[in-house]
């Protein structure tokens, strides 16, 4: 896959990078860059530049504000487990070069939240609501359709798959697939052990997807560690090459998908753990000047 063509606006912005005592102080950097673009944006809207929409977080309430985006293209069918998937995942790529977009996702049904609103959010339908509402804002900018497919998400200790289940959710995404026959499919590399994940990305190598982002759900525990890039390895013996996307001038922009996805987390400059690790997949961006990247996989042609 070749880096598409930004269509964003550059930022104006000097982006942090962490150094020797940024990597603690980074995403104090970044929180502080992310502001100083929110009140650009929110001069911006307040003239009346009908570009630049407001969004709200849906737990704290807070206001922020983004350009929507255009799309363009060849339409975009992207398979995620949670409502989170893709917006950390591969939201850079599509601010960068937004494309008509659905986004099926699979298990929407959680009971899941942050641990300091177990008592806010104490039943599977209100966290549920949450995480949805959450999904919706995070998508908000790109103009995306959204399809929820209303299963349950597993639940610690993990256990693998059943595969009944698996057929079950194959046949419901065949049906989506098919109502957008021109769409191209994304979904999930599946680089974490996570259940969820592995059946979505074995649901959509079934179904013909030929692509697949970097999962960041999992990115402290998961992602980059060893063990687990051995079994992504080792799973798909090499037969995903991997491809790079430079998301910098869009990236304060990403912050602000991730704080409506996010938007219980608490501080919140913890949900910038997937910019940093942007910034560490930018390294291997050959050919570029580029400070912040989304890794992705093409299946190889057999």
């Amino acid at each position: 896959m070749t880096a598409p063509a930004t269509t964003a606006l550059a930022q104006p912005l000097a982006l942090p990078v962490p150094d020797a005592t940024g990597i603690y102080t980074f995403p104090d950097d970044l929180d502080q860059a992310h502001h100083q673009w929110t009140h650009q944006l929110l001069t911006r809207h307040r003239a009346h530049d009908h570009n630049v929409i407001e969004l709200m977080a849906p737990h704290s309430g807070r206001p922020h504000f983004i350009e929507l985006r255009r799309p363009a293209g060849r339409p975009v069918l992207a398979l995620e487990p949670h409502h989170d998937d893709f917006a950390l995942s591969a939201s850079g790529t599509f601010l960068t070069d937004p494309r008509p977009l659905i986004v099926a996702t699979v298990f929407t049904r959680s009971t899941s939240v942050h641990p300091t609103l177990e008592d806010a959010y104490s039943t599977e339908p209100a966290i549920s609501h949450l995480r949805d509402r959450e999904g919706a804002a995070a998508l908000a900018p790109l103009a995306a359709t959204r399809i929820a497919l209303g299963h349950k998400d597993a639940e610690p200790p993990y256990r693998p798959y059943d595969q009944d289940r698996l057929d079950q959710i194959t046949e419901e995404l065949r049906a989506i697939v098919a109502a957008h026959p021109n769409a191209e499919l994304l979904a999930p590399a599946a680089v974490t052990r996570h259940p969820d994940h592995l059946l979505v990305h074995e649901a959509a190598v079934r179904l013909g997807c030929r692509w697949f982002w970097e999962d960041l759900a999992f990115w402290s525990t998961y992602a980059l560690v060893g063990c687990d890039q051995h079994l992504f390895h080792s799973r798909t013996r090499a037969s995903l090459v991997p491809s790079l996307v430079d998301i910098t001038p869009v990236v304060l922009d990403k912050c602000t998908v991730l704080r409506m996805h996010g938007s219980q987390m608490y501080p919140a400059r913890k949900m910038y753990r997937p910019i940093r690790h942007a910034w560490t997949v930018a390294a291997d961006l050959l050919g570029s000047s580029g400070t912040y990247a989304e890794r992705f996989y093409r299946m190889e042609s057999l």
